[in-house]
């Protein structure tokens, strides 16, 4: 019988920049999100991706890291008004995110309301 070969635990630097490490559930709990950091900062990857609310935790435990603070706006349906998109968006930087994600309003964009849409993103 052969053996397994080890599991490594390298990730190519190449590859790890262009990894966002992401948590997005609902029931995310600090003690996750720490670790998600950590392993972020282990491996070097390009960024950690969480809820809004975590936002603070990430910049603190990311502080002098090359690893990012990335959020996502709207998650996870992209059916909240534009101004409450702006404010949560606004919040976010404030908070230490250096990047935000934004889901679009998908029933505007099947409803060809490309107004709507692009207003969103801008």
């Amino acid at each position: 019988m052969t053996q397994n070969p080890k599991k490594t635990e390298e990730i190519h630097p190449d590859i790890a920049r262009m990894i966002d490490h992401t948590l997005l559930k609902p029931e995310a709990t600090p003690a996750q999100v720490t670790k998600l950091c950590q392993e972020a900062r282990q491996y070097q990857f390009a960024a950690v991706c969480v809820n809004p609310t975590h936002i603070r935790l990430c910049a603190e435990l990311l502080h002098g890291s090359p690893v990012k603070v990335c959020t996502v706006i709207g998650f996870p349906l992209g059916a909240t008004l534009t101004e409450v998109k702006v404010f949560e968006a606004r919040a976010a930087i404030e908070g230490g995110a250096a990047e935000v994600d934004m889901v679009i309003n998908i029933g505007a964009l099947k409803a060809g309301d490309l107004d709507l849409v692009e207003n969103d993103i801008r």
